[in-house]
């Protein structure tokens, strides 16, 4: 699949508003996931681009995760105001909060943090990086759900 056909593939399931969307054949997987669907908002457009997409498909697999991410370099992204200083993510990876799925989180909302102390991991190509506050202060929010993935600048921690 041409990196074209994947971009239109990205818009057409976009415009529809669907929540995911998950394409397969010969050997290719494309998931998409979104914003939450309107209910009702159904759209064929998905299902007319298959086929022409089907006959340019690729041997290896692919995977596209988040759809949002894909498409932020194309939109700019709403500026969320937080009460604090942001603790950003300095790569592209999965965000987890505790070095194992047993173990207790690093830190949770409330907690207080010195400059250097590891808040989360983000793993990226099989290695575990662990993030560290850039500031002293208490955990006010965190931005990102445990498992979910995470793009190089995103807000991870607000910092009060």
């Amino acid at each position: 699949m041409e990196f074209e056909q994947i971009l239109e593939l990205i818009n057409t399931v976009s415009a529809t508003g669907l929540s995911s969307f998950t394409y397969e054949a010969e050997g290719v997987k494309i998931a998409m996931k979104g914003k939450q669907a309107p209910v009702g908002n159904v759209a064929a457009a998905p299902v007319a681009m298959a086929a022409p997409v089907a006959a340019s498909v690729a041997e290896s697999p692919i995977q596209i995760g988040d759809m949002a991410t894909l498409t932020a370099a194309a939109q700019p992204a709403a500026e969320v105001q937080h009460n604090g200083k942001i603790v950003k993510s300095p790569l592209v990876g999965t965000f987890y909060v505790a070095p194992s799925e047993d173990a207790e989180p690093y830190v949770r909302v409330g907690d207080t943090v010195k400059k250097g102390q590891t808040l989360a991991i983000v793993e990226a190509m099989k290695l575990m990086n662990e993030i560290e506050s850039d500031y002293d202060g208490v955990v006010t929010e965190v931005l990102v759900q445990n498992g979910e993935p995470v793009e190089y600048g995103q807000p991870l921690f607000c910092i009060g």
